[in-house]
């Protein structure tokens, strides 16, 4: 490949791979993209034509075409904030029409004829390109647009340095008055073309090598400095929307919005989960204690909140009896409109990079809005119950603040009421306990899982539990909570998350919008605990399981993002803390380890080795003994002794012994002078060693002919004769 298509080929890939960042990071469609690659293809076809558009013409394009892209600000804008708002993506309109300028910009540049300046241009924006995508995003896929960007661009200014002083070199020529070997001549032009292709694939090697230089220089300052989960460029929008369900008012029948969707969540990575209830794990979210009659939400005692804060990021909220109880939960949570911090019940401690925690007398958690960013925080989690012995022996006597617990609304269907009281009877159900179980299962075994709508009316649960038959986990919950209520047992309803779909690769749950849930607890004042129930059919209380090829290689790409989002956008010092006593940790065993080592090879290396090293240390005095006494008898003294030279730099080690040839005669009184050409002084000088001196120096200096080890022999021969004044 000629250098000037590689330079062309290297500023070609640096700007492609910029707007694949771009359309990596969300900033422009598929379809713009796709267009601009055209608009690419097209330059590279008419580079170095007549076809190409000349700079003033390329300018007038871009000023006629500011006022479309005024249009496209003024217009497009509220179109595009609109269409998000009604979609719930996320987005940014005024990024969108900022892209359009600068891939624009970028197309009008690719295909007009460009000079240096030009190419300039195109490298700063697609550099401005890149520093737009890493604003907009925190996938790991835009990482490895990066570094394929990095190392085009690194290729790229290599290229651009050498092609400008290429220019800058003027051509001189140089006058031979022997005529080079004709051989020699025939084999020119292939060593040229070698050479040139030599060069030109060296260069991408030298790219990988700066870049690898440069990650390992940087990586230092990686491990030093923490990051924010937040990007440089704050995305219009709100989040992961519609979360109605963990706000403080809820209508029977809005969390089954979230239930049709499978826009990943959250994702939680559980350790020492060794007290697992019964039940299963479950996300608590938010807690709500008053029914309306047509939905759920807090009263004003629930209402009342705490604000807790910790300089350490560790907030203490309540004690366990067995610290074997408690599970450690680690979350990595998407943006999302709700403050609710969600973790297994029950909660003792939430650690995390927060300003503040707020918990309310449900013992639900909450923090600062992360609608724009990503958050990472710990829960630690008494997950124990009591047995269901103990839970049967409590005679369920609860207190003037339980009261609450135990309200319904005045006209609510006496159906209602008689149904739990069937229930029970028909069991045999004589503790707290006992009822509940009872009213669970009947739910679950003679009624129907479904996300449609269609239970509604007035009354919503009458219309649930007597006509329609079949609904969604809120229907369910509630439906439990109220019988609770009717057979005086305090109860409430919790809207959270299921546990999600396990990722072995990445060791962590899934959790996705489709796995919002509501269950109901219970509460025993003996143990003064809440016990989790759940009604909901087991259809709607199985986690989404993916399948297949397709759904392996997606669980590899969560851990890969998984592990990008904690190692490094969300790198922050509980991180850095752990890397560096890991690393602590490891040095000691090394150093522990290689000294152990070192003591036992020096209890084992046996005497013999001192002899050994003698022979060895003689064996090669000698060879370099012989080697001195071969070299003196054929350079003799001066030169044979002179066994170190400094090494000269490639262009001049070919022609210094010209040089040396020229010195040695300037001390006879030989000096050659500025209009004599090479071959002109040889033949004043009158010397045979000179011609054949200076006929190896022109075959070497215009030829780009290399001396064979014979003819290297023959020319220090011949200097040496020249030095001692003997000449053939």
């Amino acid at each position: 490949m000629k250098f000037e298509s590689y330079f062309r080929a290297a500023s070609y890939a640096t700007i492609l791979a910029a707007a694949a960042a771009l359309l990596v990071a969300g900033g422009v469609g598929l379809w713009l993209s796709l267009a601009f690659a055209i608009a690419l293809a097209v330059a590279w076809k008419l580079e170095g034509t007549r076809w190409q558009l000349s700079e003033r013409l390329a300018l007038l394009v871009i000023i006629l075409s500011l006022p479309v892209f005024y249009l496209d600000w003024r217009i497009l804008t509220p179109f595009l904030e609109s269409q998000f708002l009604e979609t719930g993506q996320r987005g940014n309109a005024d990024v969108a029409v900022l892209a359009h300028l600068i891939l624009f910009l970028s197309a009008v540049k690719l295909l007009q004829r460009k000079a240096d300046r030009d190419w300039f241009f195109l490298y700063l924006i697609s550099f401005f390109e890149v520093l737009l995508a890493a604003g907009l995003t925190a996938s790991p896929i835009f990482l490895l647009t990066l570094i394929i960007y990095l190392l085009c661009a690194l290729t790229t200014v290599i290229a651009f340095e050498i092609q400008k002083s290429r220019r800058s070199v003027m051509a001189t020529q140089t006058r031979l008055l022997v005529p080079p070997d004709p051989a020699l001549f025939r084999k020119l032009p292939m060593r040229l073309w070698r050479r040139r292709y030599l060069e030109t694939r060296r260069l991408p090697l030298v790219s990988v090598g700066l870049l690898g230089l440069i990650v390992i220089l940087a990586l230092p300052f990686f491990l030093i400095a923490p990051r924010t989960a937040s990007s440089a460029l704050k995305r219009g929008g709100n989040g992961v929307s519609g979360f109605i369900g963990f706000s403080e008012n809820v209508t029977l029948g809005q969390i089954g919005r979230l239930k049709g969707n499978d826009e990943v969540f959250m994702r939680v990575r559980v350790e020492n989960a060794v007290a697992i209830p019964a039940t299963g794990l479950r996300w608590r979210g938010v807690a709500l204690d008053e029914f309306t009659g047509t939905g759920w939400k807090k009263s004003f005692n629930a209402g009342r909140s705490e604000r807790k804060e910790s300089e350490s990021g560790f907030f203490k909220l309540g004690t366990t009896e067995d610290i074997n109880r408690l599970t450690t939960q680690t979350f990595f949570v998407e943006p999302v409109d709700t403050p609710i911090l969600f973790g297994a019940p029950r909660i003792v401690a939430v650690q995390g990079k927060l300003p503040f925690v707020r918990v309310d007398s449900e013992l639900s958690v909450q923090t600062r809005p992360h609608d724009q960013d990503r958050m990472v925080y710990r829960i630690f989690s008494d997950t124990g119950e009591p047995r269901p012995n103990v839970l049967r022996s409590d005679r369920m006597h609860y207190f003037v603040e339980s009261a609450r617990y135990l309200e319904l609304p005045s006209n609510l269907d006496p159906r209602i009421a008689a149904l739990s009281d069937r229930l029970v009877l028909q069991a045999g159900a004589r503790t707290g306990y006992d009822k509940a179980l009872a009213i669970e299962s009947y739910l679950r075994e003679n009624y129907g899982y479904t996300l449609e709508m269609k239970a509604g009316g007035r009354d919503p649960l009458a219309d649930f539990l007597f006509n329609v038959r079949a609904g969604h986990c809120e229907y369910f919950a509630t439906a439990m909570a109220v019988m609770l209520r009717n057979e005086g047992i305090a109860s409430r309803v919790v809207n959270g998350f299921l546990p999600g779909e396990y990722n072995e690769a990445s060791g962590a749950f899934t959790v996705r919008q489709s796995d919002a849930h509501s269950w109901v607890e219970a509460f025993f004042p003996q143990t003064n605990s809440w016990v989790t129930f759940d009604p909901t059919p087991p259809a709607g209380r199985t986690p989404h399981v993916s399948k297949g090829l397709a759904a392996q290689l997606a669980k590899y790409s969560e851990a890969l993002e998984l592990m990008w989002f904690q190692y490094v956008v969300g790198y922050d010092k509980q991180e850095q803390r752990s890397l560096i006593t890991s690393i602590r940790k490891q040095l000691l065993d090394f150093r522990r380890e290689s000294a152990n080592r070192l003591e036992q090879a020096r209890s084992v290396v046996p005497r013999v080795i001192k002899p050994a090293a003698i022979v060895l240390v003689s064996a090669v005095l000698l060879i370099l003994i012989v080697f001195i006494a071969r070299r003196i008898r054929r350079l003799g003294w001066r030169l044979g002794l002179k066994v170190w030279q400094p090494m000269p730099n490639k262009e001049t080690s070919r022609i210094d012994f010209y040089e040396q040839f020229i010195r040695l005669l300037e001390k006879r009184g030989l000096k050659r002078e500025q209009y004599q050409t090479p071959l002109e002084f040889a033949t004043a000088v009158g010397i045979s060693e000179a011609a054949f001196v200076t006929a190896a120096y022109n075959r070497v200096r215009f030829g780009e002919g290399r001396l064979s080890q014979s003819e290297n022999r023959q020319l220090e021969e011949a200097l040496t004769r020249i030095r001692d004044g003997v000449s053939q």
